[in-house]
């Protein structure tokens, strides 16, 4: 059995109100000159179909419209859609039917009284158990082996066996990711390889942005990670999968293709920060023609230039790139005389006070401005907590 795998495309994801219509239209071709080329028997869309559970109207005819393309590239393959946590559930079920007339197979639940529903056959070549994201407190116990074991005493001839699932597995790399602990990433906690059965020939992971195999598998989990990054922090290669599996038992042949994107994501310096004027000067020096969104990587002594975002707009407003923002740090060289806080000195200091301390240490004016939405969060707050 020939698949590609693919997940987390975000679709509709804007980078600081920068649309990405342009480079979301280029992915969805290259996967279906993809298809086109290899002709797989299945395709995998492991969650994250959309960027928000409740997208406009036209990210949603995009999608659709993709998933036409990908059918028409090749008629006879199957293609699997399972939902991720940014996505609606129901979304993915309310047109299950008419879809699999063209031999797209949407799922967005997982059911105790009805596992066979996540069980995808590929006629002659192999099987999926399609699970979808799903709460640790509404995944059904032991969902994962039960569901592997109704393939197993389906597949009499020896087929290969897939299962999809778009969770965080623990100890995966995380690099690219906000909201990230040592137990959750992006607020689904980890599960160990153990917990999500046997049986498999290869477990097509989504959630995870760094395309990875995890430890423990033997080369048969993998995240195949996201086609276009999603934030600044994603310094990898952006990639889809493409598996082969010969029978069942047999480890799978992983390669990947990579994903060209028209409008990268760069920031300046490349590694490291730089004082304002020096951030400022290597974006005055970036080529006028090169598209790009970019973000200023900036250490500041006591506090970033308020007329900085401006002029950094200024200056790109006559190139092809697109600036973002900011990332300021702030020196942690512990100036002469400087104070650090103890636990009970902090105790003591008033919201605000504490608030203007962090936006200094960010390199942030806590101006009057700042200080009246402040104000006024802490008289909304005061408000709610006598109402209680």
């Amino acid at each position: 059995m020939k698949i590609i795998h693919t997940s987390d495309w975000h679709l509709g994801h804007t980078i600081y109100g920068h649309d990405r219509t342009e480079e979301q239209d280029s992915m969805l071709e290259q996967m279906r000159a993809l298809v086109s080329e290899i002709q797989p028997d299945l395709f995998l869309l492991c969650g994250d179909v959309f960027h928000v559970a409740q997208p406009s109207s036209y990210v949603q005819t995009v999608f659709t419209e993709a998933l036409m393309r990908l059918h028409e590239a090749c008629p006879d393959m199957r293609i699997v859609v399972t939902a991720g946590n940014h996505d609606s559930p129901s979304r993915h079920e309310v047109f299950k039917r008419p879809w699999e007339e063209l031999n797209v197979f949407m799922t967005g639940t997982v059911s105790k009284e009805s596992p066979r529903n996540n069980i995808i056959e590929i006629p002659g070549k192999g099987y999926v158990a399609a699970v979808p994201y799903c709460s640790e407190r509404n995944l059904p116990e032991g969902f994962h082996q039960n569901l592997l074991d109704l393939v197993s005493e389906r597949n009499t001839a020896g087929l290969p066996v897939v299962m999809t699932v778009h969770t965080t597995v623990s100890g995966c790399d995380t690099a690219g990711h906000e909201m990230t602990s040592s137990l959750s990433v992006g607020g689904i906690d980890g599960l160990d390889i153990s917990e999500l059965g046997t049986g498999y020939d290869y477990l097509a992971l989504g959630h995870i942005h760094k395309p990875q195999y995890i430890a423990g598998s033997n080369g048969r989990a993998r995240y195949c990670g996201t086609p276009l990054p999603v934030s600044f922090d994603e310094t990898y290669a952006h990639s889809v999968s493409v598996v082969e599996i010969s029978a069942h038992g047999e480890k799978p042949l992983v390669t990947t293709v990579a994903i060209d994107n028209p409008w990268p994501a760069v920031t300046l310096p490349s590694e490291g920060y730089l004082p304002w004027n020096e951030a400022r000067d290597l974006l005055k020096a970036f080529p006028d023609e090169l598209k790009a969104y970019v973000r200023l990587n900036v250490e500041v002594e006591d506090f970033l230039p308020a007329e900085s975002y401006a002029e950094a707009a200024m200056i790109a407003k006559d190139k092809a790139c697109r600036f973002c923002c900011i990332n300021a740090r702030r020196n942690t060289i512990q100036k002469q005389g400087e104070k650090v806080l103890s636990i009970s000195e902090l105790k003591e200091k008033s919201p605000v006070c504490i608030a203007e301390r962090y936006a200094e240490d960010n390199g942030i004016s806590f101006d009057e401005e700042l200080h009246m939405i402040f104000d006024e969060v802490l008289k909304i707050i005061d408000k709610e907590s006598r109402e209680e």
